[in-house]
């Protein structure tokens, strides 16, 4: 099965340009593709996942990616999916939060022998001067049809309006398109559902260029069941950076995954066979637990590495009793099964307190905002309020509770917000 067949059967494909072709194009070649990385934080999220999976996918299947960090094109701010000004961020920002992505890019990517390439298209793009770059570039390119495009058309009929300067971002992109043809034989370019108009652009570009075809697939947006875009939780966005997210919250994220999302999710995020995940379709209630446990494992070991899957995996039995994972149920994960787990709560996150800073001293209001578990007073007011806040398993029903000796077990407090949502206090 070719990988472009690998890609639509497992949920990522939303459109894609010269089907016979590029499906000609992928089965005959070692083909180069590339999706652009904007580096306008220092750690990809959840909802980068996609188009980083189908790069892995890529590889999987003999072809080279190359994850292109936009260190010039985050210098403009991508229009795209935007109703107003990205705020426009320094080379120096640019640079850190560069190490951030290569760093994660790398645990999904094998980049040793130029299997796959780092890229960085500041290395072209700031060396362009203004006037040849309008003579050679901006003469392939119709305002009337830029206009169109769904990126610029958002953003012309919002109050802000569309800069001149993220006018010139399908130009650039193009650019970055057309570069990578002509110096790594590149002619594939993947991403969200909002870049086709930037795709389109470099294809067109590409071929009145270089006289070369070039190829675009995209990817839909990505939401819950629930209707929520993927990777927002009640603290924010779902970092892949352990310092961010820690391995433990992330595992939570998946397995706390809606019923009716297991299934794609597992296409999506995991690399697990689909014969395996076809079946994971007939399984419901409360034996759809194993599945979302083996989908929260198997996301994590990509993630951040089998060993701290193990030790999340562990942390959540502590917390929430033993699952045993059936030998038939997705049998190439390599989750551990079997009847018992040695336990590890090392991983559940926890914060460390002077014991005489607590004691008659803070109340169960800042405990909770304190541990991350609400994010302001009124939030954990309200938690309280509606019995879903505990102590060491006990509920809450005081607002003014100051936490006491009685609250504290082996120098410890457990927190708990909500059914799922755990922090530990460490008294010193």
């Amino acid at each position: 099965m070719s990988v472009l067949s690998i890609l639509k059967e497992r949920g990522f494909v939303e459109d894609l340009t010269h089907t016979e072709e590029l499906e000609d194009y992928l089965v005959n070649n070692r083909a180069t593709c590339y999706i652009g990385f904007d580096p306008t934080a220092a750690s990809l999220h959840v909802g980068s996942l996609v188009c980083i999976m189908a790069l892995a996918h890529m590889q999987r299947h003999g072809h080279r990616p190359i994850a292109l960090v936009g260190g010039g094109t985050g210098l403009i701010g991508d229009p795209s999916g935007k109703t107003e000004l990205r705020k426009i961020i320094t080379q120096e920002e640019i640079d850190e939060n560069k190490k951030g992505l290569w760093l994660q890019l790398s645990r999904f990517l094998d980049f040793s022998e130029d299997k796959a390439l780092l890229l960085d298209n500041a290395s072209w793009l700031t060396k362009l001067e203004y006037i040849p770059f309008l003579r050679d570039i901006g003469k392939h390119f119709s305002v009337n049809r830029m206009v169109k495009a769904e990126s610029y058309k958002a953003r012309m009929e919002s109050e802000d309006g569309l800069t001149f300067i993220e006018f010139n971002y399908m130009l650039l992109q193009a650019y970055d398109f057309m570069q990578l043809a002509k110096s790594y034989d590149c002619f594939l370019q993947m991403g969200g559902s909002d870049q086709w108009g930037n795709i389109v652009a470099g294809i067109d570009l590409t071929r009145r260029t270089l006289g070369k075809q070039a190829f675009g697939i995209t990817f839909p947006l990505i939401t819950t069941a629930s209707g929520i875009k993927m990777g927002k939780t009640h603290k924010g966005a779902v970092w892949l950076d352990a310092q961010r997210f820690s391995p433990y919250e992330y595992y939570q994220f998946w397995v706390n995954a809606d019923d009716a999302d297991v299934v794609r999710f597992l296409a999506l995020f995991t690399f697990l066979p689909m014969e395996e995940i076809d079946q994971v379709s007939h399984i419901k209630g409360a034996d759809l637990n194993k599945a979302k446990a083996i989908l929260a494992y198997e996301a994590t070991k990509i993630c951040h590495g089998e060993d701290e899957a193990i030790k999340a995996l562990k942390a959540s039995v502590s917390m929430f009793g033993n699952i045993e994972i059936p030998r038939d149920l997705l049998t190439s994960s390599s989750i551990p099964r079997g009847s018992h787990l040695v336990t590890n709560e090392k991983s559940v996150p926890s914060s460390s307190y002077n014991k005489d800073d607590v004691i008659g001293k803070i109340s169960i209001i800042d405990l909770f905002m304190d541990a991350g578990l609400c994010k302001t007073k009124s939030d954990a007011r309200r938690l309280v309020q509606q019995g879903g806040a505990y102590i060491n398993g006990n509920r809450a029903v005081s607002l003014d509770h100051v936490i006491t000796a009685e609250d504290i077990e082996k120098n410890e407090i457990l927190l708990r917000a909500g059914k799922k949502k755990y922090h530990k206090i460490i008294l010193n």
